[in-house]
């Protein structure tokens, strides 16, 4: 018997054997019963009996190893103390593991005794893996970890590593739960997830449209399916700015790590991290755009604006004519507007600065809007989009730059544009502010340089009233 690899099992018909075994050799340990107990305490009395039993057949002298170590293994099950065989322990080497042969079906272990719980399994198709068994101080909880296959690991490796285990376990801890937490936490696609279905559906359309693309385009594919977020670290999202902006710019780096701060400050909220690893990245440098349309560009684009499609022609008309933003247009409504009054309400829900927004229409935008069709819909621009209104016009846009000449100009240039016009007309910044919702005065400021003209023409003004002597005529 001493001379064998020695199989250790927890099967009923061996617990049954160790029991017989037991009384045989221990008689004093033998079941006793009474009929006045209630069922539970006949349940308790049985268990430690038969505990009794298991672990005066692993101190027996004469009991050879093999029986020893399906006591340790029948001990576990039984939740009773764990106890060593007595007999010093062979244990197993590469060797042994070598010569263990697969079961005809199911798996078979063969436990090496120390640390208490180390062992081989061996499943019928002949994969041979080392396990270790323990109990859950804090639940009682008996469970089991793999530690990994033979051959990726070595015998003393694996041992080695089942006594890691065991010191942790025996500090109260719970390897396989802490690996079943890990491989359940919530994933960087999952966060991506969540936050499109809870989070976007609060903002405003085109801001929807803006961080869909960043997430599709940037985020997901460069964390992948698997990452997982409570791993996340600083250096991850570094990697992914100096990427973006190596690949799509500067801007678009910036807008990815704004809308990840956001994903995480509410994966903070939602209990999936503790903290946020965008805090501390360091933003590109954005230089305000300075692109306005000259003169003689102002005329090519509206020559080229009576040759398109009378929507689109439209919407263009209405952004240079208002300095509103593109999705304010797009998504105008009859309701907002007074074309008596001459007066455009934009809700707040509409605007970037989420505020009521009440701004005069020019006579030639009062004009145009009167000459628009007003249909069964309550959009001046109506389209078959789940919105109900148009809501791209890129396409046509870049079409008709092109035959413009006007490669380089963005849609929202033509706001700027607006904004330069009213700055040379002598407009003042409160004043062009307000036309253009600004909430914040130094947003305006960009477009001081612009007043050079007409401070210059004041001036010249004052300066001829003085070279003349102070005679006006």
């Amino acid at each position: 018997m001493e001379n064998q690899v020695h199989l250790w099992t927890s099967s009923d018909s061996a617990l049954h054997r160790l029991d017989a075994l037991c009384t045989l050799r221990c008689g004093h340990c033998a079941d006793t019963g009474d009929p006045a107990m209630s069922r539970k305490q006949t349940r308790t009395g049985a268990t430690a009996s038969r505990t009794a039993k298991v672990t005066a057949l692993i101190k027996h002298p004469g009991t050879p190893l093999g029986e020893q170590q399906a006591g340790v293994a029948a001990l576990e099950r039984l939740g009773g103390p764990l106890a060593r065989p007595t007999t010093p322990g062979n244990h197993l080497t590469d060797a042994d593991v070598r010569k263990l042969q697969p079961p005809a079906t199911g798996n078979k272990i063969t436990y090496d005794g120390a640390p208490a719980g180390f062992g081989v399994r061996v499943t019928a198709a002949g994969t041979k893996s080392f396990i270790f068994n323990y109990r859950v101080k804090t639940s009682g909880q008996e469970r089991r970890y793999t530690i990994g296959e033979f051959g990726s690991w070595s015998t003393s490796a694996a041992r080695a590593e089942a006594k890691k285990l065991r010191s942790k376990v025996d500090g109260g801890g719970d390897p396989r739960g802490e690996v079943e937490e890990q491989r359940e936490a919530p994933t960087m696609s999952e966060l991506c997830d969540r936050f499109e279905r809870e989070h976007l559906p609060k903002r405003r359309v085109t801001t929807q449209k803006q961080y869909a693309r960043l997430i599709r385009l940037y985020i997901r594919p460069h964390f992948g399916k698997f990452a997982k977020v409570s791993d996340i670290k600083f250096a991850d999202i570094d990697k992914l700015h100096g990427n973006v902006t190596k690949k799509s710019g500067p801007y678009n780096a910036n807008r990815c790590v704004g809308v990840l701060s956001k994903m995480f400050s509410l994966a903070i909220k939602w209990e999936w991290r503790t903290t946020n690893p965008c805090r501390g990245i360091e933003r590109n440098p954005e230089p305000p755009r300075k692109r306005y349309l000259s003169g003689e560009e102002l005329m090519r684009l509206t020559m080229e604006l009576t040759k398109q499609e009378r929507q689109f022609a439209d919407i263009i008309r209405l952004l240079l004519l208002t300095g509103a933003r593109r999705g304010e247009v797009l998504g105008m409504r009859w309701s907002a507007l007074d074309l008596t009054k001459g007066i455009w309400t934009k809700p707040a829900a509409e605007t970037k600065q989420a505020s009521l927004h009440v701004v005069p229409l020019s006579e030639p935008v009062v004009t145009l809007l009167k000459a628009i069709e007003r249909g069964k819909s309550e959009f001046v621009f109506p389209s078959d989009s789940t919105t109900g209104h148009v809501v791209e016009i890129s396409k046509a846009w870049w079409k008709l730059r092109e035959s413009a000449g006007l490669s380089d100009l963005r849609i929202h240039d033509l706001r700027h544009s607006f904004a330069s016009y009213l700055a040379s007309s002598g407009a003042s910044l409160p004043l062009i502010g307000a036309l253009l919702g600004h909430s914040n005065p130094t947003t305006t400021a960009r477009y001081a340089h612009l007043f050079m003209d007409p401070q210059r023409a004041a001036a010249e003004k004052v300066a001829a009233i003085v070279g003349n002597g102070g005679r006006h005529g």
